[in-house]
């Protein structure tokens, strides 16, 4: 007898969200080999990003609803592309009875791995109307030509 098990998305999202709950309380020691105790920064949430490419570079675009300029970070360190902040909650209210919360608020991360040809040292960003624009300029990459040797 076979039997057909439908697939909940919000029971395995709820699964991953106390998953990751879970790792961010839990102490591991540095990569480097010292004693020190460190926890694992699990973000609350992600934002969806786009990413394009055009002849002048790459454009990564964030959605951060109701979040500050002064709430989000951008950096670019070894190749790598994060994107990080903070969405405050509300203030409680007395006089508001919430029937539904469904977004998300607290910490988030992304992380991206630039690719070859963008140049990190002319990295810029724009935040405007609750999307963050992040211009990555393209470098022409310096193609080695194919050369004969001589074997003697």
């Amino acid at each position: 007898m076979n039997t057909l098990i439908t697939w909940n998305q919000l029971r395995e999202m709820e699964a991953q969200n106390r998953f990751n709950r879970f790792l961010g309380e839990f102490p591991i020691s540095n990569r480097m080999g010292s004693d020190e105790i460190h926890s694992l920064a699990v973000a609350d949430w992600s934002p969806e990003v786009d990413i394009s490419e055009d002849e002048h570079g790459y454009l990564l675009k964030a959605d951060l609803p109701e979040i500050k300029k002064d709430d989000v970070r951008v950096t670019v360190e070894d190749g790598i592309l994060n994107v990080s902040g903070e969405r405050k909650t509300e203030k409680e209210d007395q006089k508001r009875k919430f029937h539904r919360i469904e977004r998300s608020c607290g910490t988030f991360r992304r992380s991206f791995t630039l690719p070859e040809d963008a140049d990190s040292t002319k990295v810029t960003a724009e935040f405007r109307d609750g999307v963050l624009q992040v211009h990555l300029p393209t470098t022409p990459i310096a193609r080695s030509k194919a050369i004969e040797v001589k074997v003697k």
